[in-house]
């Protein structure tokens, strides 16, 4: 049987949640049977790249920044590989471009894909009817949607009855294993005493992830004398500023900048408690690697509530809240009382949060194409 190839359209293959996503099933999915490849709108080299690479995949760099152009230069490129049956899309609004190309240049199978639950916003009427417009093209030319939940569904796609859930599954057992394996992972690495409360934020440095907000945390349990390490994993726009503002706070013996990481899941491990002050979310992949590791999480309740697994993992707190109603919540959720990690395994996989559930949903999804 020839082996199918499925076009992905992403943006840029970085660590983020919708790549991550997107990665996780593509090392799970047997490539025997079926293959990704990827449409990138830049030149700058994305964290996966050489994993796609090596695991047979290819990339496609189109650089064209307006969209209408985008959009040609895409159709151009599916009419040059008319092997390419399915056109997966992940970029939000922006889908409504690849969907119309995919259509223009006769793809059968055309997915939108929704990560998001919110957008950034600056209010203006062009916005809106952006928006909207974008809603009914990727309503008229997609074939097939999916979402990562109910809210993600929703706000991309308000008026379609017929959407997958597709949960940003992860190898649940494995995350599990290295939850209980490396506890002392963050004391070790950075020579941090086991007193001291241990922050982890992942996540990129831009600024829906609110990083500032979590350095004003930073000051104040600073203030209270309370012995932290605060950690930040990821790369990003606000990168320099970010630094600049621990080191005018004095705070460069407490928060760090890690940048990009491979071991994630270790930092997650040796952690106390994951924060994620998000202005906004879809639904985290890094969420349900933080209930998978058993780490407690304290997050924005600008994020869905369906984030939260059952696993008793998960704490909610208002961004109008003072940021002492933070820094005590994350003081307390140090000692947080966790479920059995085996009843905790069982709860993420009957919700179809184990990656192989996730992979045979969306095989099955591709196959039904012909």
């Amino acid at each position: 049987m020839a082996i199918k190839r499925i076009l992905h359209i992403i943006g840029k293959m970085d660590r983020a949640g919708a790549e991550t996503m997107v990665m996780n099933l593509y090392r799970t999915i047997d490539r025997k049977c079926f293959q990704f490849d990827f449409v990138v709108f830049t030149k700058d080299k994305g964290d996966f790249d050489v994993e796609i690479l090596s695991l047979g995949g290819k990339i496609y760099t189109l650089v064209e920044s307006n969209p209408i152009l985008r959009m040609l230069a895409l159709k151009n490129l599916l009419i040059k590989h008319p092997e390419y049956k399915i056109v997966h899309t992940h970029t939000l609004f922006s889908n409504a471009f690849h969907l119309w190309a995919a259509k223009i240049a006769n793809v059968p199978y055309r997915i939108a894909h929704s990560h998001n639950t919110s957008a950034s916003s600056k209010g203006k009427l062009i916005d809106f009817i952006y928006r909207n417009v974008s809603r009914k093209i990727i309503n008229k030319y997609a074939t097939h949607f999916i979402g990562c939940g109910n809210a993600a569904a929703k706000f991309l796609f308000p008026t379609q009855k017929e959407v997958m859930f597709l949960p940003n599954s992860i190898e649940t057992k494995k995350f599990a294993k290295i939850g209980k394996t490396h506890k002392d992972y963050l004391n070790n690495e950075f020579n941090v005493d086991e007193s001291y409360l241990k922050i982890i934020q992942v996540g990129r440095l831009q600024h829906v992830k609110n990083p500032f907000f979590s350095i004003k945390i930073a000051e104040k349990l600073k203030e209270k004398n309370v012995k932290f390490k605060m950690f930040f994993v990821g790369q990003g726009d606000l990168y320099n500023t970010l630094n600049d503002v621990i080191n005018i706070k004095n705070l460069s013996s407490e928060v760090f900048l890690l940048g990009v990481r491979s071991d994630i899941p270790e930092l997650m491990a040796g952690a106390d408690v994951l924060l994620m002050p998000s202005l906004h979310e879809g639904f985290p992949v890094v969420l349900v690697e933080s209930q998978s590791v058993g780490i407690p999480a304290l997050i924005a309740d600008t994020i869905s509530p369906e984030v939260d697994l059952d696993v008793n993992l998960i704490e909610f707190e208002s961004l109008d809240y003072n940021v002492i109603d933070w820094a005590n919540k994350l003081i307390a959720l140090k000692t947080k009382e966790k479920i059995n990690q085996e009843l905790r395994l069982q709860k993420l996989e009957v919700q179809g949060f184990d990656i192989h559930s996730s992979a045979k949903l969306l095989i099955n999804l591709y196959n039904s194409m012909k």
